[in-house]
């Protein structure tokens, strides 16, 4: 008989998933290790009880902490100060600078990072993404800024991405702000929410310099709108179709002007024609895109730094939960 590695198995019903078992058991040797409780380096809670499952990365936050001696750093209650513009300008401007910033392992602590960001950690996606744009040549500064994302999992590293608590269906937000970006392209954020817990977020420069906030918005909500197609196909594949449109909430009420009408030809004329695609899905129905206000724009946080009461609220409005393991520091 054949072995077949580690493998996860899922369904909706114990004898379907007793029955699949029992299939691969008479074609392969395989080894039941029971319910799951690690996935790819996270840590998998549940709650049978309030029928919850959370994603944790404790762990692993406790180990790039040894790792770059950030152990004993205090913590703090946001990843990033929002009153503090960084830039290229503030990169190494003499030789004993330059020197000095060799030793420090820049590159590989702002990698460590993208593990957590793109895994459990999305309220640290704009911070992390932000400090990578210096990694050619950062600067004392910049490293700070690092030291700052650490310091912020110092006093978070408890938090968990939760399913099941919230609102159940599937729903996004797209956002796009470029205010404190030096090089002058607007930042796009968007945030899918499944069921009370983030499943698929970005937090990107985008690739073209807009010329207003409503072509900046428009822009980033067809990013999320192209996400959104893919989550859809996977949810029917996996559970079944969605019968309502999935919504989309901006807080931009002239991009979401722009979707449904096509009278702005003088404004819009010089899009490219892939962003217009966005007016395509929605008027398949597959999409219905609301106007929510900046207060309440969930991916307001991928898109800038925030204060400690917003950075906190949209944290938890992504899902993220408070577990034993920590718990968030002011």
């Amino acid at each position: 008989m054949s072995h077949v590695d580690d493998c996860t198995v899922t369904g909706s019903s114990p004898s379907l998933i007793k029955a699949f078992k029992d299939e691969i058991k008479a074609r392969y040797k395989i080894s039941d290790l029971g319910p799951i409780n690690w996935l790819l380096g996270m840590k998998v809670m549940r709650d049978r009880d309030a029928r919850t499952i959370a994603l944790s990365q404790t762990t692993y936050v406790d180990a790039i902490l040894t790792k770059y001696n950030f152990s004993n750093l205090k913590p703090l209650s946001i990843p990033m100060d929002p009153n503090i513009q960084l830039s290229c300008n503030q990169a190494p401007s003499s030789p004993t600078e330059a020197a000095r910033m060799k030793h420090i392992p820049y590159r590989a602590a702002v990698g460590s990072l993208m593990h957590l960001a793109v895994g459990t950690r999305p309220d640290i996606a704009f911070a992390v993404s932000t400090v990578a744009q210096f990694a050619n040549e950062p600067g004392m500064v910049h490293w700070e800024a690092v030291k700052r994302i650490y310091r912020y999992l110092a006093g978070t590293k408890g938090l968990a991405l939760m399913f099941g608590a919230g609102k159940k269906g599937l729903e996004g937000y797209t956002d796009a702000d470029g205010a404190s970006q030096e090089h002058h392209h607007m930042i796009s954020g968007f945030a899918y929410i499944l069921d009370g817990g983030a499943v698929s977020w970005m937090s990107k420069k985008q690739e073209l310099v807009t010329l207003s906030m409503a072509e900046a918005e428009y822009v980033a909500a067809t990013h999320a709108v192209k996400e959104g197609v893919w989550l859809r196909r996977f949810v029917k594949e996996v559970f079944q179709p969605l019968a309502n449109p999935t919504i989309l909430y901006c807080d931009n009420q002239a991009a979401i002007a722009l979707t449904k009408d096509r009278s702005f030809h003088a404004r819009t004329k010089h899009i490219d024609i892939r962003y217009h695609f966005i007016r395509f899905i929605v008027n398949s129905g597959s999409f219905l895109l609301i106007y929510c206000p900046t207060a309440d724009m969930t991916a307001d946080t991928l898109t800038k730094a925030l204060p400690s009461v917003k950075a906190k609220h949209f944290a938890a409005a992504l899902g993220l939960r408070t577990t034993s393991g920590g718990a968030l520091t002011r």
